[in-house]
């Protein structure tokens, strides 16, 4: 904290001060560099006081266009750096605009701390101008809020956000500040981070014992392990325990969307991404595994399918520090309620104790039929003579640039992307949960203010980068050098396959490519550099040329428009139902062939489902 002590001085009696000092003192207190947000009327006694702090050298502000922009550029700033992330809005319209952000922050448990002005205490429930009920509005979808009446309160309240923010499950907490809270003065003595007490909110970090022991003996009998992991390891900051104990039982690993980066997808027991999107071998996998550990996962529907005959064949074992998440939709034969790093830790401490040593024949056989369906049924990278495919571009961006941050937008993109990136732990950063649509520019906004000697690039498609285009503004303003990379289709492109698949081809109200923008005129206009690809032969070049710029891109990528992403698990059906499968499978000769009774396709592996169209053979 000493770098910010021009700005926030250490106070040993208490003096004259207003909310508003109290509020940007207490946050300065807790660590905070940046803040994204944008001002109003009833914020205004903040940004006052925000303005004095920056100008001694303390906190900084980033003036987004939007607070949506605010809420997704804070969000992404504690998915890579692990920290809370502070955003503000003023009241009314302003932190109605948040919601979204905030939404998207509570599916994918991120810690968030996020500031409304409210109108003054007297004119609250009037119908004041510019009031609303922030505080009933975002009950659903915060993991705690308050709305301080006394600025007395202002620095305990602060300080119990944050430890609630990033304590337990993390997630965001809500501040909202009436007007006149912000300018009264009181007799102001800070509250240092660490030193709350909250008698009721005491998350569960140690796992039991004796369910620890249990794990470990279902691990050691398993002949088809398989480790499950979700965002939940992400948080806890527990890649090195989930490689160690994948390579101690030679087991296999499978991430979620959330989870992608906690376990290298290079290493030889990675079988990537799983769900409607996933690869093959992994969804193969989860069908057919005879022990399933859950690592940080909630089981989501877009991971399981069918619920009921996701990992039908498995004992369970659910690691998470939510007890409201083990059990809710799948019933675990071993539960452990605890941090996840510390849970694995203890396991791990616990097989070394016992001298657990692996013997590497148990998963020999399950891991050679892995690898046969990764050879069998491999993500495929199309090339079209006429056109560039949208997997391309995501294998190109992860050529040249493997070790940046990434940034995601929602849609077909996002799952190409997921699919072909294989970047570190917090430097895949996407909305999953809530699949928000506008995420991804703000989002690499926030990651490269927090980061700013790190590449970030974002990923977007035509539809989704117009929801938050407005935030190349903010980019240019404090050229923040992002490089974003529009996989232009033309199209919604997931609305279109699932009208395309399951709607009889009835595109209704998908088509972007009337009245799409010049996006290098759009990018030029805001004073940033535009760039437009349209063959296969100026892709490579075309990266290069961005990535070498000082500044921040638009890339605009013209792309074959009625390209699908496969595999794809339908509504309703099993993860080894998928459809879309490569034609092209290599045939196993130890198993023998049988032809699906419906469309008459070979079952080359080992699965009760035929590949092609999902009938149960």
């Amino acid at each position: 904290m000493s770098e910010l002590s021009t700005a926030s001085p250490k106070i040993t009696a208490a003096t004259r001060r207003t909310g508003s000092y109290a509020l940007i003192d207490s946050l300065q207190r807790h660590g905070v560099k940046h803040i994204f947000g944008y001002p109003g009327g009833a914020i205004l006694p903040i940004y006052d006081e925000l303005y004095r702090a920056e100008a001694a050298g303390g906190v900084k502000h980033i003036l987004v266009r939007h607070e949506q922009g605010a809420s997704h550029a804070a969000d992404a700033y504690s998915r890579a750096t692990g920290q809370v992330g502070v955003c503000f809005g003023t009241s009314g319209p302003g932190a109605t605009n948040l919601v979204t952000g905030i939404a998207t922050a509570q599916m994918d448990s991120i810690p968030m701390v996020i500031i409304t002005g409210q109108v003054s205490r007297a004119a609250i429930g009037t119908d004041a101008f510019q009031e609303t009920d922030i505080y009933g509005i975002t009950l659903p979808i915060v993991k705690h809020s308050y709305v301080v009446r006394d600025p007395k309160d202002m620095a305990r309240t602060v300080a119990e956000a944050f430890h609630i923010a990033s304590t337990g499950r993390p997630g965001p907490v809500l501040i909202d500040v009436p007007k006149d809270v912000g300018l009264e003065e009181f007799d102001y003595l800070p509250v240092e981070p660490g030193s709350v007490k909250l008698p009721g909110y005491r998350p569960t970090v140690k796992g039991n014992p004796r369910q620890i022991n249990q794990a470990i003996y279902l691990m050691q009998e398993a002949e088809r392990p398989l480790l499950y992991v979700g965002g939940g390891a992400i948080s806890a900051n527990a890649h090195a325990e989930i490689l160690e104990l994948a390579e101690m039982f030679q087991m296999p690993v499978t991430t979620t969307l959330m989870g992608k980066g906690v376990f290298d997808e290079l290493h030889p027991l990675a079988v990537g991404m799983l769900g409607m999107h996933g690869t093959a071998y992994a969804n193969f996998a989860v069908s057919e595994c005879d022990l399933l550990i859950a690592v940080g996962a909630r089981f989501d529907d877009r991971v399981t399918g069918k619920l009921d005959e996701f990992a039908s064949r498995a004992k369970v074992i659910h690691i998470d520090i939510d007890p409201a998440e083990v059990g809710k939709n799948r019933a675990p034969q071993v539960p452990i309620v605890g941090d996840v790093r510390q849970v694995l830790m203890d396991l791990l401490r616990r097989c070394h104790e016992l001298g657990i040593s692996r013997n590497s024949e148990q998963t020999k056989a399950w891991l050679e039929r892995i690898n046969r369906w990764r050879e069998d049924y491999p993500l495929e990278v199309p090339q079209y003579p006429d056109a560039i495919s949208p997997q391309e571009v995501i294998v190109e961006l992860a050529n040249q640039a493997p070790s940046a941050y990434y940034t995601t937008d929602v849609g077909q993109h996002q799952m190409w992307s997921a699919q072909f990136l294989k970047n570190g732990p917090r430097r895949w950063i996407s909305s999953a949960g809530l699949g928000t649509m506008g995420f991804g520019m703000p989002a690499a906004m926030g990651v490269k203010v927090a980061l700013p000697d790190e590449q970030v690039i974002c990923i977007a498609g035509d539809a989704s980068i117009q929801m938050n285009i407005q935030e190349l503004g903010t980019l240019a303003q404090y050229g923040i050098n992002v490089k974003t990379v529009i996989v232009n289709n033309g199209w919604q492109g997931m609305v279109r396959q699932w009208q395309q698949t399951f709607y009889q081809e009835r595109y209704s109200s998908s088509n972007m490519e009337v009245g799409m923008p010049d996006f290098v005129m759009l990018a030029q206009a805001y004073g940033i550099k535009g760039i437009c690809v349209r063959s296969r032969n100026e892709l490579k070049d075309a990266i290069a040329l961005m990535l070498a710029h000082d500044g921040p891109v638009l890339m605009d990528v013209r792309v074959k428009r009625n390209e699908n992403c496969y595999p794809m698990v339908a509504p309703g059906k099993s993860n080894s139902q998928m459809i879309g499968l490569p034609e092209k499978a290599k045939l196993n000769q130890t198993v023998e062939l049988v032809y699906c009774p419906t469309c008459g396709a070979k079952n080359v592996n080992s699965n009760k489902f035929c590949p092609e169209c999902g009938t149960k053979l």
